[in-house]
């Protein structure tokens, strides 16, 4: 590195390895029981779409990351192709949809590390879940790039073996792959757009724009072989839930992939399926709060949030106020929503935030990709469930409205 300038080491497969290890995570564990609640077992149909529409987002960013190299993805891409409140309103959906994220992560440790509680005690056990990794990053603990490979290859591991158990020990039907018995198109847009969720993270890659060889060759390349092997992963799950589950199964679920494991007799590898899946969703949150307040962070230094929250602690080097905030809000959040509804809400503004990339990529002179990300985004946000859809604009609106009271201030 030269000056303040980023060394140009990773070449595609180092890309690669980058984009799956970010994709690769808690959202596996738990978005195919909703998706399938709407679908039925026209999942597999569902997976595509969300795929396709993952890769005209990441395809859209990484064209976006190559013209400005810098941190703030759509914040910055929106604001400097569309305008200043469309680069806000993509931090915004940003901020509110992965504080959702946050959420979600936190309530599938509890869904996988303690599947029997009930009444308000899930959501108090990931709300002190949540207290805990922010007390971590509060001095300055950060998972690591070691660390990140570490659990990603933790969560392939997990999810082989139960594909393999389902179809070597267990009793698959082939009448769950019955496409016919789905829900319908409405049905397989609703789930796509649930299982949006699990491909989080695909972006990372354009944000190594800075950092990779020939970035106007290799990033796509990369974005293209990681949404390919993900995809793959995801489906060779989605069928083996759906052959030893059933779409009622999966739906009826909260922790599909170690209830599919137990069905098959092998109850000792269920805990070791839990374990993968509860350090899948901590190493998830950890990553999710880091971004979430370093994006809290730069909003504040620009005023579109309070200005206080934009210092940085003497000693630890971290954005102290702006983690405690988020953390107290995500742990809000946690206690005071369910799994599935966080799920939701996070997909509603995640998928605003990518039609903000999709419209700011075609002022570049893009036209199909960004076209098909940008229809694809409002027709999933529109048919998700109806309160993740209300709760999505009410919180986009309140957004709005507080950057139009500050302009005019």
């Amino acid at each position: 590195m030269t000056g303040d300038r980023l060394a140009r080491g990773l070449g595609t497969r180092q890309a690669v390895v980058v984009g799956v290890s970010a994709m690769i995570g808690a959202g596996v564990f738990t978005a195919f029981a909703p998706a399938a609640d709407a679908a039925g077992a026209a999942l597999p149909l569902a997976l595509v779409l969300a795929a396709v529409v993952a890769y005209c987002n990441a395809t859209s960013s990484a064209w976006l990351a190559v013209r400005y190299p810098e941190s703030g993805g759509t914040y910055v891409y929106g604001r400097e192709r569309l305008g200043p409140f469309w680069g806000y309103l993509a931090g915004w959906g940003f901020v509110v949809g992965k504080t959702a994220s946050c959420a979600a992560m936190a309530l599938a440790v509890v869904a996988y590390a303690a599947p029997n509680l009930d009444g308000p005690w899930p959501g108090l056990l990931a709300a002190a879940v949540v207290a805990a990794l922010t007390a971590l990053n509060y001095h300055g603990v950060q998972r690591s790039a070691r660390a990140a490979a570490v659990l990603v290859t933790i969560s392939l591991l997990v999810l082989a073996a139960a594909v393999v158990a389902v179809f070597t020990v267990g009793e698959p039907e082939a009448r769950g792959l019955d496409v016919t018995t789905g829900a319908g198109p409405l049905g397989v847009l609703q789930a796509a757009g649930l299982l949006f969720f699990a491909f989080a993270g695909y972006a990372r890659i354009a944000t190594l724009a800075e950092e990779v060889r020939d970035p106007g060759r290799t990033i796509p390349r990369a974005v293209t072989w990681a949404l390919g092997l993900v995809l793959v992963v995801y489906a060779a799950v989605a069928v083996a839930l759906l052959v030893q589950l059933g779409p009622e199964g999966i739906a009826a679920a909260q922790d599909p992939v170690a209830e599919a494991v137990a069905s098959t007799g092998l109850t000792a590898l269920v805990p070791l399926v839990r374990i993968g899946a509860v350090l899948a969703a901590l190493g998830a949150l950890l990553a999710l709060v880091l971004g979430v307040s370093r994006t809290v962070l730069a909003m504040s230094r620009d005023r579109h949030l309070p200005h206080s929250l934009a210092a940085v602690h003497p000693r630890h080097g971290v954005p102290h106020r702006a983690e405690i905030v988020v953390g107290i809000v995500v742990a809000v959040v946690a206690a005071t929503v369910d799994l599935r509804e966080a799920i939701g809400f996070s997909s509603f503004a995640v998928l605003v935030y990518y039609a903000i990339a999709n419209a700011s990529a075609f002022t570049l002179g893009h036209r199909l990709v960004p076209t098909v990300g940008l229809t694809g985004c409002v027709v999933l946000a529109a048919t998700l469930p109806g309160m993740s859809v209300l709760s999505g604009l009410a919180v986009l609106a309140a957004g709005a409205l507080a950057y139009a009271v500050r302009r005019r201030r």
